[in-house]
């Protein structure tokens, strides 16, 4: 069983700031995501520069199981590849380089030979693993990140992909339908697409992304 601590331990969060699972963009399949995707944030005049993004992998991109992109979904993974190249694009899943999961890495390494794209190994579980992605990205000055808001965030979880956005100080991007069909989701991703809808109607806004040097 894969047991996550780190979303059980942070969902109490959402008591006291629901607006921590919220995304600042919803699009319904990973083939919607805008490329380059500040064109799904530049609204109101507002500037944004992202730099780099972060990648689920299960139910995002790729079926949970899947160490290869979903068929349909190829063409544009390989757009955000060229958008985003070398390690500007990085994926990081509670799954595939988990390293409670994916003990000696195996599965990370598939998924890295059959996308071209880095796995970050990580040992806290999303979405409480901002500071391993941090330092990831500190670690490779290439990429250009300096700040996490800097970073996308995307992946079809609030309480985990978008809490990590949030939690990080990026930018999330939810890919609500995904690759598994609404009635084969667990029964935690199903209720989530209600929570969005149920925190909005009652005012709850996104976080806007904060600079870790205003801290």
């Amino acid at each position: 069983m894969n047991l996550n601590l780190s979303a059980s331990l942070n969902i109490t969060r959402l008591v006291f700031k629901p607006s921590l699972c919220l995304p600042h963009q919803t699009v319904p399949t990973f083939n919607e995501l805008p490329i380059p995707l500040e064109k799904g944030l530049q609204k109101d005049g507002r500037k944004v520069e992202i730099k780099a993004v972060v990648l689920d992998k299960d139910d995002c991109f790729a079926y949970p199981d899947s160490i290869e992109v979903y068929g349909p979904y190829k063409n544009h993974f390989e757009k955000l590849r060229e958008a985003y190249p070398g390690r500007k694009l990085l994926v990081v899943s509670n799954t595939a380089g988990a390293t409670s999961w994916d003990k000696n890495m195996k599965l990370a390494s598939e998924v890295e030979k059959n996308t071209g794209i880095p796995v970050l190994p990580h040992s806290v579980k999303k979405p409480g693993c901002g500071e391993e992605i941090m330092e990831y990205f500190k670690k490779h000055p290439e990429t250009g990140v300096t700040d996490p808001a800097h970073v996308a965030f995307v992946g079809d979880r609030l309480t985990t992909d978008m809490m990590l956005a949030n939690m990080t100080g990026g930018w999330g991007f939810w890919v609500r339908d995904g690759v598994i069909p609404l009635e084969k989701k667990s029964i935690f991703s199903q209720m989530e697409r209600h929570l969005s809808s149920f925190l909005i109607s009652r005012g709850v806004q996104p976080l806007e992304p904060r600079s870790i040097f205003e801290e």
